[in-house]
């Protein structure tokens, strides 16, 4: 929790402290500064012109851990990241609550491109990690990750308004692409961005187009390809792999790709779907098929069984190298679905994958 002199180092809080001391300064559960003045904060930085870097931490799937551990943990679990996230910004800026499982940055230390980048790496991947971790309480140690969007006044942005706006925008290209990354905002690439927070099609509309593409097409591969342009947009992919009955993992979109994944089978025992944000399993489970991803550069992948009763006709793999993604529970039942699509097609085709 943050203590009344580490927050008057800053002008603003100074002030309001004089003036109305500490009373809803800070967010009641996880002692960080409370939504209205990290906001208001940030507003006096812009107002007199200091130069600063704001970011939103929004932790991923956070909803699973409340509704797989209870809402206690999920409050310890807040109050954990937002107690790290305040110590590993000391002397750099302050830390406060935005709302739910948000947390916003203003970083006074920090301005630029490369600086930004080597903070957030060390976010990510130091010794004094803030997310990418597992915290250890005393019911369970659910492993958490996050995803930040950063810009920075007034290298990107001349007021308080459009600055929110570009952070939002790359929070939102963060989540597109998978989650478990950071985004700072570089105008070529962010700023054409149009966020779709409601457009995103409803789970009935995607399975009916997929249902239409995939029916109308002869062939497993045709059908394959012919839903490959709907499966990039909803899941954020470039390309989709898959195995036969040879064993041999194989593109969708890429006709030379054929890397050896014959004890893939050895990664699905109990279950026709796993999904994974380390190679850890793999290695142990699978060692052929885990070289075939360090060669792609794939650290994280979803993969489904296809199978229909008691006939398995080989697997979906869908990962992307150099993303540490993490898999929503809507994109696996899009690709479960498709799994069962191509089992009933090979069934009564009597077709089967390479």
């Amino acid at each position: 929790m943050y203590a009344q002199e580490e927050l008057e180092r800053y002008p603003y809080f100074a002030e309001e402290i004089r003036e109305h001391g500490m009373t809803g300064m800070l967010d009641q559960l996880t002692g960080v500064v409370s939504r209205g003045h990290i906001l208001w904060f940030a507003q006096w930085l812009t107002a007199h012109q200091v130069p600063f870097s704001f970011a939103m931490l929004d932790l991923d799937n956070f909803k699973f851990i409340n509704d797989t551990y209870g809402h206690y943990v999920g409050d310890q679990v807040l109050i954990r990241v937002a107690q790290d996230l305040a110590a590993f910004m000391a002397g750099r800026g302050v830390v406060g609550r935005f709302g739910g499982d948000e947390l916003m940055i203003v970083n006074l230390r920090d301005t630029d491109y490369n600086a930004n980048k080597a903070l957030f790496a060390e976010m990510y991947e130091g010794g004094n990690r803030v997310v990418r971790k597992r915290i250890i309480l005393d019911e369970c140690s659910p492993f958490v990750t996050g995803t930040i969007g950063c810009a920075s006044y007034p290298k990107d942005a001349q007021d308080y308004d459009t600055l929110f706006g570009m952070i939002d925008k790359t929070l939102y290209r963060g989540k597109t692409k998978g989650r478990n990354c950071y985004i700072i905002y570089v105008e070529e690439k962010h700023k054409d961005i149009q966020i779709r927070r409601i457009a995103r099609h409803g789970m009935y509309t995607t399975m009916n187009a997929l249902v239409r593409r995939f029916e109308f097409v002869p062939g497993l591969m045709n059908k394959l390809r012919s839903v490959m342009p709907l499966l990039m947009d909803e899941l954020q992919i470039t390309d989709l792999y898959y195995t036969g009955s040879g064993g041999i993992m194989r593109s969708v979109r890429q006709a030379d790709v054929a890397e050896p994944a014959q004890d893939l089978d050895k990664l699905l025992q109990s279950d026709d779907l796993y999904t994974g944000n380390t190679l850890i399993d793999v290695q142990e489970r699978s060692p052929v098929f885990c070289e075939t991803l360090k060669k792609r550069e794939i650290e994280t992948l979803c993969v489904v069984r296809i199978s229909m009763n008691t006939n398995v006709f080989g697997y979906l793999i869908c990962a992307e190298a150099r993303s540490k993604r993490i898999w929503q529970e809507t994109e696996c039942a899009i690709l479960f679905f498709l799994s069962k699509m191509i089992a009933g097609a090979a069934l009564v085709e009597g077709e089967k994958l390479e």
